[in-house]
């Protein structure tokens, strides 16, 4: 059994896989080529079409639906030998001397807990091996930055380092309140007994301890006990992460790197039914990213495995919603590490996607903007993102031929008209004009977006094209579709590129509109000259190509252009000298 599906049409659902083939992802296309046969089971109702579906998937395993497996194994929190004991995150039991804790399926919650346990009292995480290298070098940063004690120099008391050990072991064991409880008793004998520095001593930790916790606690005023769920793509894979949180408290961080890159919807839902098939703590909410299908049909059969009811909510605003960003961070920044992109970079990508409901990530990215220095010279900027990164060497620039005057939306349709038709033409080269965008931005509103969408539609075309709002400050306010308006600004990772996208934009534009109108202005003033007229100002332009190496030519350099002659070239240079002369 290499693929188990549920459908509402049967018919249709096999069907779909044999027909438009080359429109498959590689993963359908694969799977098609070694289909032999197939069975079906009829059932009475969808939801027990689904229970089906899933218990089928668990029992066989098959190759072509999505499969779990994450990057954990067991984890441990060791305790190196006396006498200077350490406390380091491990993923084997390899010294028989030291003391161990575990062993726990999350690295997460072991390197979180050791982290903390090594702050609150102080402890060295270093490599540095005591008591042999007491006083060899300097403290690290950590001591400075009252992180660690400073054990390396030599001074610490053993007894008293053993004690602060044995006191972070409790804390590992019993907690925050526990650890609170045991060192408020020994600050107090401390004061009682005059020792007033050591009662400080605890008095920091109980303070470190606070504050360690407050950092961690994520508090929701409605669920205590939720799951937050997020996937980003790209590269054809998918990364889901899973954000836990329990008692108010996020205990846990779980990733799964599917190899799918088809439908976010399909695969979103498909993730959601494995993992809450197989889960032993199921949370009383699960916040996710985006839309799934069959919404009341997963729910009912997520709760049927919980035992109680469990409510799937897309948050758009609030601390849940914060949650399925961290989710969606951490997603992308996992990702990250099987591609030559940023975590950052993913998540703007991705974010993007879902505000305007792509289909997929926009791994390139065209936008255009027009530039005008009166209504002689009007010209546009094409430039290409790809992968979220500027692709300089893709940028084009277009000088408006067939509109007079400065009408920018008569401007736009030439400059896309000839962007797609430059496609038509070269579609099956390597010129950069070969590659369709998988977004079109535009430097406007909806105006633009309603002049240009017609176009692109009448080429056949189903590339998805918007419009970048700027406010009165010309920053970016909104990304604007036919019709109305999408606000950007509560999606920092999404605002970011998109502001990104269109300063560049306007600065390429502006840039070859100024540098335009300086040479037409240059060309202009060169006709004043005798025996110069607009082709030989033209062909001196081209030949020098800037402003100061015409000033700086000598008479042989300038009979050299082409239609220049001696005579010409000396009533050039006696204008410049003239002109100098006069500043």
């Amino acid at each position: 059994i290499i693929y188990i599906g549920k459908a509402k049409a049967l018919k249709n659902r096999v069907s779909s896989y044999f027909r438009s083939i080359d429109k498959h992802t590689e993963k359908v296309y694969k799977m098609v080529q070694n289909a032999y046969d197939f069975e079906y089971i009829v059932t009475e109702s969808e939801f027990e079409a689904l229970v089906l579906e899933c218990s089928l998937i668990k029992q066989h395993t098959p190759k072509y639906n999505i499969l779990l497996k994450d990057d954990k194994g067991y984890h441990y929190i060791m305790v190196t030998p006396k006498p200077w004991q350490k406390i380091r995150a491990v993923k084997q039991r390899d010294d028989e001397k030291a003391q161990y804790f575990g062993p726990y399926t999350s690295s997460f919650v072991v390197k979180q807990t050791v982290d903390e346990a090594n702050k609150v009292f102080m402890l060295p995480t270093c490599s540095k091996k005591f008591p042999q290298e007491f006083g060899k070098s300097r403290p690290c940063l950590n001591y400075y930055i009252k992180q660690c004690s400073g054990v390396c120099r030599g001074k610490t008391n053993l007894s008293e380092y053993q004690q602060t050990v044995e006191q972070a072991i409790s804390f590992i064991k019993g907690g925050t309140s526990d650890s609170i409880k045991a060192l408020t008793k020994l600050m107090d004998d401390a004061s009682e007994n005059l020792e007033f520095e050591k009662a400080a001593k605890y008095r920091d930790r109980i303070n470190a301890i606070n504050k360690i916790a407050e950092h961690q606690k994520v508090i929701f005023t409605k669920v205590e006990c939720q799951d937050a769920v997020a996937l980003v793509q790209a590269d054809n894979k998918t990364c889901a992460v899973i954000i836990k949180i329990r008692n108010e408290r996020l205990v846990d961080k779980q990733d799964f790197i599917l190899a799918e890159s088809e439908n976010i919807n399909d695969i979103r839902t498909q993730f959601l039914l494995r993992y809450y098939s197989n889960c032993e703590d199921m949370p009383k909410q699960i916040a996710i990213d985006g839309e799934i299908d069959d919404f009341e049909l997963v729910e009912q059969y997520i709760a049927k495995n919980a035992g109680f009811k469990v409510n799937i909510v897309l948050p758009k605003r609030g601390e849940a919603s914060k949650l399925v960003e961290m989710a969606r961070n951490n997603a992308a920044q996992q990702l990250s590490h099987y591609s030559e992109r940023t975590g950052k970079e993913l998540a703007a990508l991705d974010e993007l996607a879902k505000l305007l409901n792509l289909p997929a990530p926009p791994q390139y990215i065209e936008a255009y903007d027009i530039s005008n220095i009166g209504s002689d010279t009007v010209v546009a900027g094409m430039v290409v993102f790809e992968n979220g990164r500027p692709l300089k060497k893709a940028y084009k620039k277009f000088s408006i031929k067939t509109v007079a005057g400065t009408d920018d939306y008569a401007s736009m349709r030439e400059v896309i008209s000839r962007r797609l038709n430059r496609y038509n033409d070269e579609k099956d080269t390597d010129s950069t004009f070969a590659r369709l965008p998988d977004l079109m931005l535009l430097d406007g509103g909806k105006g633009h977006v309603a002049a240009i969408e017609p176009i692109v539609r009448a080429y056949g075309l189903a590339i998805p094209v918007y419009g970048m709002v700027k406010d009165d400050k010309h920053k970016t306010r909104a990304i604007a579709k036919d019709g109305g308006e999408i606000s950007i600004s509560s999606t920092r990772s999404a605002f970011t590129l998109v502001s990104k996208i269109q300063e560049e934009v306007h600065r390429f534009a502006v840039t070859y509109s100024r540098t335009k109108h300086q040479k037409s202005s240059f060309e202009l003033m060169l006709t004043s000259v005798d025996g110069i007229g607009p082709k030989r100002a033209a062909a001196l332009y081209k030949h020098f190509k800037t402003i100061g190496a015409i000033k700086s030519a000598t008479l042989q350099q300038l009979c050299e252009v082409e239609g220049m002659n001696a005579k010409a070239a000396n009533a050039l240079i006696e204008y410049f000298i003239e002109t100098e002369k006069y500043k």
